[in-house]
């Protein structure tokens, strides 16, 4: 029981130090512009696009049949668009069509997406313990390192459509709980079905697909209407090959 505490422990460390640092610096920025904003955007989009493309989807074709992958990127595209329906209902109050409304709305999207691409990340930390201390260690310290950019790709966002920073933090640490509760149940069941995982890592693409498609490029460009959106993205897809590879 112990050694499950300390796994579950470990997974939520790393999995909200990560995002909460990001979330800081997100919303320390003191840059409002809309260039500025625009180019964070598509930064942040490249870097999920990368993730997707280099980390989950390689990573569960390797684990399952292209045909569960393909389930599972479905069921994360469409999980993913009836929280945005649920999102639109809730904040309905605000303005929708303005520039703060869109930000805020995008902000708690991410948060929602990332949210679902950490538990897979969890599970991946708990069936890494229980493989060996070093690979455990190993993987929830890659994980820490790529959760930093995306905590900045919630945290701009949230404090650019007019939320506190207090309640941006507490929304960012708690999109990196999931971290340990995955953390959880990879350590509870070590023999946890390789086909399970897979489609939970699909999963977390196809989410993280509709957030990019969805929600970060489109607001990207409403924001600015130069090259800086496309250089962002470009940028964010180099570091995130790198930040795969960690």
């Amino acid at each position: 029981m112990s050694y499950l505490f300390k796994t579950t422990l470990l997974g939520l460390f790393f999995g909200t130090f990560g995002t909460t640092l990001g979330g800081i610096i997100g919303v320390s920025f003191k840059s409002t512009s809309n260039k500025f904003l625009s180019f964070i955007l598509s930064l942040a989009s490249g870097l999920m696009l990368a993730v997707v493309c280099f980390d989950l989807i390689p990573e569960s074709l390797e684990m399952t049949s292209i045909s569960n992958t393909i389930i599972g990127v479905l069921f994360g595209v469409a999980c993913m668009i009836i929280c945005d329906i649920l999102v639109q209902k809730k904040f309905s109050h605000i303005e929708t069509n303005s520039s703060t409304g869109n930000l805020l709305k995008t902000g708690i999207i991410v948060s929602i997406g990332l949210a679902l691409h950490n538990f897979p990340e969890g599970l991946a930390i708990g069936s890494g313990f229980e493989a060996s201390i070093k690979l455990g260690y190993s993987l929830a310290i890659a994980i820490c390192l790529h959760d930093i950019p995306e905590g900045i790709s919630m945290g701009v966002p949230m404090k650019s459509g007019g939320m506190k920073k207090s309640k941006v933090i507490f929304y960012v640490v708690m999109s990196g709980v999931t971290t340990g509760i995955g953390a959880f149940f990879g350590a509870l069941v070590g023999s946890i079905s390789q086909t399970i995982i897979a489609m939970c890592l699909a999963f977390a693409g196809g989410a993280m697909l509709y957030i990019v498609s969805g929600e970060l490029l489109p607001e990207s460009n409403n924001l600015y209407k130069g090259r800086f959106p496309a250089l962002g993205n470009i940028l964010g897809f180099i570091l995130g090959m790198f930040a795969t590879k960690l």
